[in-house]
């Protein structure tokens, strides 16, 4: 048996930077942005505002909206395939409603997401469109109910334009485990578009749809959103909902939020964030108003991060991250210093025992949580003689290879004779890191790291060895592990594809702190100079 852990992991060293590590922070990656396209290069602009603004103004209707959106999406999707289900009517007879509403003068029942296309990631029920989870043994089945996170989004107004790709029940960093399709990266065809919600991010980026939802369990927001260029939130664990999301490692999963700039990631998190009582689990936090705590360029001071205090996590730029990566985020925090933050470097000692621990505690409930799916209960049933044969061939045909190993996996470390062994000594890791992330974040405002070790790679590059894709989550897990929120922003970009390929920074907080997140994202967004988001694909449309 392994010797116990030690209570020094618990230790935290901090680190002013010296003056030649200042000036490495100066260096930045060598590509410096995509090549122009139909939108210029600047600060992200909200589609959000300025879709109710035209729609209010009676400048554009919701139906001319739509079909702009849709179009593209009809364009770019058989390329980038992010979506299962396409609800095209639907979405075209909601836009035709609000207008309607519009035109009757309704303009103060009109929500604050009134015309915005929203993209699901397809293990969030719905109750008018399939939920499939990504799964064969889930094809064709359709809830009657909506999840939570969904519901607020239509009470809100937005218009649901589909259900989006993703590995099989959340269980993949690729999108390559879906039992559907592969999706690609609307950067470069030939590279994933990370997972889980790589359906949710690449849907986003390729501006099929203004936001969208996906789920984060080890990363799977926040990784997408690095490989997309677009901006991932995951929330602190119980600020949303998890009614109607499909468990995958329920003390893990988290509903979160995709968009093309922070302030529209933020008005999604507001809407959909607060009590459930239908989830126990969920906080009964108040909800602030996150959009409306952002300042815009024309208003921001010009140290407008003064007194920020920032920790940049040591152990996530050394051996394993591409020079390129580390490049970008040493840029990024040249650029939150020139804010007027004081950046330093920490150590976390025990930041490198989180991946084999999240990988044991999430494919052991991951083992409890799909025993549902059995053919009887939920899923597609194969005939059979015996209740041991239909259990067994039903869950043999309609489950995957990933499920079926981290299923095999789970059981294994709970099993009678290993679960001190494996189990319950990765919930002692899991303390560890809750509390090295709590000390550190007494000291700092902020903790920021890559969101993954590499960009993008390329489709099938990993597939034949796991453990290579398991450990492009170490960057993210932790979080998870601790329940805390983090925010991706796109910081950089690295050679790659035709065009060059993005980077993402992960900035880190204490539990609940979404809106000094989202404040300090705002800002480094709106001041990034000379990157553009938008990927090449949207030239060609």
């Amino acid at each position: 048996m392994p010797p116990p852990l030690q209570a020094h992991r618990l230790l935290i060293s901090h680190r002013r930077l010296p003056t030649p590590a200042r000036r490495r922070f100066t260096a930045v990656s060598s590509v410096q942005s995509a090549p122009a396209t139909t939108l210029p290069p600047g600060p992200a602009t909200s589609s959000i505002l300025s879709i109710r603004e035209s729609l209010l103004s009676g400048e554009r209707t919701a139906a001319d909206i739509t079909s702009e959106y849709l179009s593209r999406l009809r364009r770019t999707e058989p390329s980038v395939r992010s979506f299962i289900h396409v609800a095209d009517n639907a979405a075209e007879r909601h836009a035709e409603e609000l207008d309607r509403r519009i035109a009757s003068g309704e303009k103060d029942a009109v929500g604050p997401l009134a015309g915005v296309l929203v993209g699901v990631k397809d293990n969030l029920c719905t109750a008018n469109m399939p939920s499939t989870g990504g799964s064969r043994i889930l094809q064709g089945y359709q809830p009657a109910y909506d999840a939570t996170a969904v519901r607020r989004l239509r009470e809100a107004g937005a218009i649901v334009v589909g259900k989006t790709n993703l590995d099989e029940f959340g269980m993949g960093s690729t999108t390559e485990g879906s039992a559907f399709q592969v999706t690609t990266n609307p950067w470069d065809d030939s590279r994933v578009p990370g997972g889980s919600s790589g359906g949710s991010a690449s849907a986003v980026s390729a501006r099929q749809c203004v936001v969208s939802l996906g789920s984060d369990t080890g990363g799977s927001v926040r990784q997408p959103a690095s490989f997309c260029g677009v901006v991932g939130l995951k929330p602190t664990y119980g600020r949303i909902s998890r009614f109607g999301l499909m468990a995958y490692a329920s003390s893990l999963d988290v509903v979160g939020c995709f968009g093309s700039s922070v302030f529209d990631t933020a008005t999604i998190l507001s809407v959909v964030a607060g009590h459930d009582k239908m989830d126990s689990t969920s906080s009964t936090q108040d909800v602030p108003d996150y959009a409306s705590k952002l300042v815009s360029l024309d208003l921001l001071e010009s140290k407008p991060l003064n007194g920020v205090r920032i920790g940049i996590i040591q152990e996530t730029l050394g051996e394993g991250v591409d020079t390129g990566v580390v490049s970008s985020i040493q840029g990024a925090a040249s650029h939150l210093e020139r804010l007027g933050s004081v950046v330093e470097e920490v150590s976390l000692p025990s930041f490198s025992l989180g991946l084999p621990a999240y990988y044991i505690l999430a494919s052991s409930e991951a083992s409890s949580n799909l025993s549902r799916y059995d053919g009887i209960r939920y899923g597609r049933q194969v005939s059979a003689d015996g209740s041991n044969e239909l259990y067994g061939e039903s869950r043999a045909n309609g489950l995957g290879h990933e499920v079926k190993m981290r299923i095999l996996m789970g059981t294994y470390a709970l099993s009678a004779g290993y679960y001190d062994a494996y189990y319950k000594r990765a919930q002692q890791v899991r303390t560890l890191i809750k509390e090295s992330f709590k000390y550190a974040l007494e000291r700092y405002d902020i903790l920021i790291s890559p969101a993954a070790p590499s960009a993008a790679y390329k489709i099938g590059e990993k597939t034949n060895d796991p453990l290579a894709m398991y450990a492009g989550d170490i960057m993210t897990v932790n979080v998870n592990l601790a329940g805390l929120p983090a925010l991706v922003v796109p910081c950089g970009f690295v050679e790659g594809g035709a065009a060059g390929l993005p980077v993402g920074l992960q900035m880190i907080g204490s539990p609940f702190s979404e809106g000094n997140l989202l404040r300090v994202g705002h800002i480094f967004e709106q001041t990034l100079q000379d990157f553009s988001f938008v990927p090449p694909l949207l030239a060609e449309c």
